[in-house]
């Protein structure tokens, strides 16, 4: 099937000038750090003046499930 009617470059161009990617945009928490927003911070897990993630329990089970895993390794490589 042939095409009837040719775009021109400027058409194309104006179709196309809204597919800009836009920058997000970042807010300052409470903590001080940048953080996405309408998102709890990476940093502090604090969402409009509460605690909504609880990092430090985080960063606990991390630190568990990385010493097992160790406590694993050293166990086989006896």
């Amino acid at each position: 099937m042939v095409v009837r009617m040719r775009h021109t470059r400027s058409h194309t161009a104006n179709r196309r000038s809204h597919h800009a990617l836009k920058a997000q945009k970042l807010a300052t928490c409470e903590c001080g750090a940048a953080r996405v927003s309408h998102r709890a911070c990476a940093s502090c897990g604090r969402y409009r003046g509460r605690v909504v993630v609880d990092l430090a329990a985080k960063q606990q089970a991390k630190a568990a499930k990385r010493a097992k895993k160790e406590g694993n390794k050293a166990e086989a490589q006896k």
